[in-house]
């Protein structure tokens, strides 16, 4: 049943209402179908930009929903709820959005932030290295500063892993190392910290630039996660956002949302879930009563939706301190870690509670367990998550 929610107007309303639409029509009837064949929803998300739902947060001005944190938010778990992998797509596309926005100049902007945004292009996030994932620090792509016939650029070699939308994707935001280690070695001390990390925004038509056969998931199949090659591809310095030496900070900044985007995505899968969980218990019977009036039955289904309405109010709560301009990457951790572990719970729940039929493709809690899985490990897994909110804790 649909989620009662606390909405700040009607604008919002009218928006997960319209959301809820299109996930009826235009998701759930072909969920099932593209993630068992593993095959990408052609069309779907040039729908969803159509909707205006591919950019919500970003201002009016550059052609984004300009809505709140904590509308957008709830529309990307509603997204969730009938379909994870185009959920946690739309999510890493505002995270691709956020360095031009935030540190890119008034000119870039203008030049690209419009078709960013427009519904019409999606865009994928470029940070973990197969030996860099929670280190981003440690990370080796190097882009060499080049200065030929008067234009000057970067040359990037190296790769990227785990890039949601690889290959398909309109554009990349990159980050790659400029300083010291750009040559490709490792520092002899990795014990320090190491600078030199830069952003920039890669068009999917770089020549040099390639993809890797997509990976082969347990879960969230149907949107591709891929390695991306760089091979003496060349970017313009004007695709440079920020300063040299900048990215980490920027790529940080970027991270406290796409946390809060995760969140809102694994309590979507949870709801979804209890929803599941829910309908079955009602409509099954043993002993003479329908399974859900047995209270050992109830009382683990009532464990589930306090599960999922304590994960909500975690990352609405974040995401409420973002709006208002305050700090929130501590909440912002506490959110994934919450919403992620719960939902990881409240799916494996959900298979308990349907038996031996949960273990099967014929229902989708099985399919829920498996994506659950995954939220508690991308955009920081739950152990970093633990070490931020730890640190907060500390005093001096």
């Amino acid at each position: 049943m649909p989620v009662d929610r606390l909405l700040p107007d009607r604008d919002a309303a009218d928006l997960i209402a319209l959301t809820r639409d299109i996930g009826e029509r235009i998701l759930d009837p072909i969920v099932d179908e593209h993630e068992r064949a593993e095959t990408y929803p052609e069309g779907v998300f040039a729908q969803l930009g159509a909707a205006g739902l591919l950019s919500l947060p970003q201002p009016v001005e550059w052609g984004g929903g300009g809505q709140p944190f904590e509308v957008y938010l709830q529309v990307l778990e509603e997204i969730a709820a009938r379909w994870a992998a185009v959920a946690v797509a739309v999510s890493v596309h505002s995270l691709s959005c956020h360095p031009l926005l935030t540190f890119g100049t008034d000119e870039q902007r203008e030049r690209w932030l419009p078709g960013m945004l427009s519904g019409e292009q999606i865009g994928a996030y470029s940070l973990s290295e197969p030996q860099a994932g929670s280190d981003a620090a440690a990370l080796r792509c190097a882009a060499v500063p080049v200065a030929a016939d008067g234009v000057s650029g970067y040359v990037i070699n190296g790769s990227k892993a785990w890039i949601t939308h690889g290959g398909r994707a309109d554009f990349y935001t990159l980050f790659a190392r400029t300083g010291e280690g750009s040559g490709g070695q490792e520092r002899s001390d990795p014990g320090k910290v190491r600078g030199g990390i830069t952003c920039f925004l890669i068009p999917a038509d770089l020549p040099g630039l390639s993809f890797g056969k997509p990976e082969e998931k347990m879960g969230l199949a149907a949107v591709p996660t891929t390695t991306a090659f760089y091979d003496n591809a060349v970017v313009d310095a004007e695709r440079r956002i920020g300063a040299e030496g900048q990215g980490l900070q920027i790529a940080f900044s970027a991270l406290d949302s796409g946390r809060l985007g995760i969140a809102a995505v694994a309590v979507g899968i949870a709801q979804a879930a209890l929803d599941e969980a829910c309908a079955y218990a009602n409509q099954r019977t043993t002993f003479g009563r329908k399974i859900i009036d047995h209270q050992g039955l109830g009382f683990l289904l009532a464990d589930m939706a306090a599960a999922v309405a304590g994960a909500r109010a975690t990352y609405i709560d974040a995401a409420r301190r973002r709006d208002a301009g305050r700090p929130y990457s501590q909440q912002a951790s506490v959110a994934k870690l919450v919403a992620t572990d719960a939902a990881m719970k409240v799916t494996t729940d959900a298979v308990q509670v349907l038996g031996g039929i949960g273990y099967t493709r014929d229902y989708r809690v099985e399919r829920y367990m498996r994506e659950a899985k995954i939220t508690q490990i991308f955009e920081g897994t739950n152990q970093i998550q633990r070490l931020v909110i730890a640190r907060g804790l500390t005093t001096a």
